[in-house]
């Protein structure tokens, strides 16, 4: 911008010395937020000294009836190939411009541009001048990095904390019985009736079961307040359940919105916990009941050290937030929100964390696609500035490693999982998270901890149970937002 506020174009012409340099012109100015308009302007010379030279070649191989080899006249082979001899010029010099306007602009683009080259014509006099958007890398300065004083959440899980997620996790394999009482936390409930946007109705649940936990997950909104309004009631009853809305909801005007579903109580059923048998322990490898416990143990401490890296990572970017005012415009981070939550997803998944607790996480993350999205992107573009200068890369061998680990978790082949990443092109999201894991690794390596007490709502699984139940019927969430695929 120039003191008169006019924006100007930064405009470029291409160096003679480069070899087989395109001459041509390239002008870059701000489209919005992390998007360039670029338009660049080949000139007539460059075309014309291409078309000749296209034109010789054709003309020395040419083959026309009534005209030994070589030897059919200029005119001729032009009228009869031009528009062949056009479509190629204008697909190689498409290429090769843009490969030389990326090297010499820098512009870190991040995603492709919008160029169809279907709508592009190479004009018979005159300039060639195309134009095009992309969205780049937001420009941001780069605060010290290292040295960080960080806080390191530490917490020695009691005998009661690993009875209760022992509990916790074996009531997932409890067969549900029938019961007469009141419901009570980690019950099932068998819910039926209708969902109402003020006298609207907009949903129907039929006999679906719930899992009774602190809130409800539907596909399409979270009830907050689930235990809370289903608690201490009876078969039979009708409870008033808030459902606030996914903001990715197809149906606009439903975005966001809380709406409520007045929903009967058909059936309370209580999940007693399966008993510690050879057959129930075969199903995770184990021979004794204190090897189950052992698992608990392991997985507690797992989620201790995935609380660790998201504690030091949220205080780096906290660290860094003056510097994180710029804007992520939303189509952009429509496109981004199914990439950053697969990020999201496959470091819950290096960390050790459970495919149900997964599950939770990512229902809650999808609450408000946007707002998550943006974040996880922020974080990626700086914690990429960071793997820059350190010049932490992702080899193949980093790819291997990290597909092997997921493999023997499942239980599954390598190339099973490797050909199922590959057919929902996840291979990027997982290079993505590697580098990002290297680049807060080396923070938290030359970071200073302090240690303090891990606050509660870390120490266990989310209070959430995850339904496949939808709370407006026919609704779908954006494809932007949908889950990632089981990898």
């Amino acid at each position: 911008m120039t003191e008169t506020g006019i924006e100007v174009a930064e405009t470029t012409k291409t160096s003679s010395d480069k070899k087989n340099a395109i001459r041509q012109s390239v002008a870059v100015r701000e489209a919005g937020p992390c998007k360039k308009h670029i338009t660049v302007t080949v000139e007539a010379a460059e075309l014309k000294d291409r078309f000749e030279a296209k034109l010789k070649e054709l003309s020395d191989d040419a083959q026309v009836n009534g005209f030994r080899h070589g030897k059919a006249p200029r005119r001729l082979i032009e009228n009869r190939y031009k528009k062949e001899i056009s479509e190629q010029l204008k697909n190689e010099l498409l290429y090769q411009s843009l490969e030389q306007m990326s090297e010499d602009k820098k512009l870190n683009p991040i995603s492709p541009p919008n160029i169809d080259p279907n709508r592009i014509e190479i004009p018979m006099e005159g300039d060639f001048v195309y134009e095009f958007e992309v969205e780049v890398r937001p420009e941001f300065n780069m605060p010290e990095y290292k040295g960080l004083k960080l806080n390191k959440p530490v917490h020695h899980y009691t005998p009661e904390e690993i009875v209760r997620e022992e509990r916790r996790i074996l009531a997932t394999y409890g067969t549900p019985l029938p019961k007469e009482e009141a419901v009570a936390l980690e019950d099932m409930v068998i819910l039926s009736g209708p969902v109402k946007y003020g006298e609207q109705q907009i949903g129907m649940i039929k006999s679906h079961p719930f899992r009774v936990d602190g809130q409800l997950a539907f596909k399409d909104g979270v009830a907050p307040k689930f235990a809370e309004q289903v608690v201490g009631k009876k078969t039979g009853d009708t409870i008033e359940v808030e459902i606030v809305l996914q903001q990715s909801l197809s149906v606009q005007e439903l975005r966001g919105q809380t709406v409520k579903g007045f929903l009967t109580i058909e059936k309370v059923l209580e999940v007693p916990m399966p008993e510690l048998n050879d057959e129930f322990l075969g199903q995770f490898g184990l021979d004794r009941a204190d090897e189950f416990r052992e698992l608990v143990e392991a997985l507690l401490k797992r989620r201790l050290e995935h609380a660790q890296r998201q504690v030091a990572r949220t205080q780096f970017m906290s660290f860094i937030g003056q510097e994180m005012n710029w804007e992520l415009p939303r189509d952009l981070l429509m496109k981004q929100a199914r990439t950053a939550m697969a990020r999201r997803v496959m470091e819950m998944r290096a960390d050790g964390i459970p495919e149900d607790e997964i599950v939770k996480r990512q229902r809650l993350l999808s609450q408000d696609i946007l707002k998550s999205t943006e974040q996880a992107l922020k974080e990626h573009f700086v914690l990429q500035r960071v793997a820059e200068s350190e010049k932490i890369e992702v080899e193949e061998g980093d790819i291997e490693e990290e597909i092997r680990r997921i493999a023997a978790r499942e239980g599954e082949s390598y190339r099973k999982v490797r050909a199922r990443m590959e057919k929902d092109d996840l291979i990027d999201a997982l290079a993505a998270e590697i580098l990002e894991r290297k680049a807060v690794d080396l923070i938290m390596d030359n970071a200073e901890f302090v240690e303090v007490p891990l606050e509660e709502a870390a120490k266990q699984a989310p209070d959430v149970h995850a339904s496949e139940a939808q709370a407006v019927s026919g609704s779908e969430v954006d494809p932007a937002a949908e889950e990632i695929p089981s990898t």
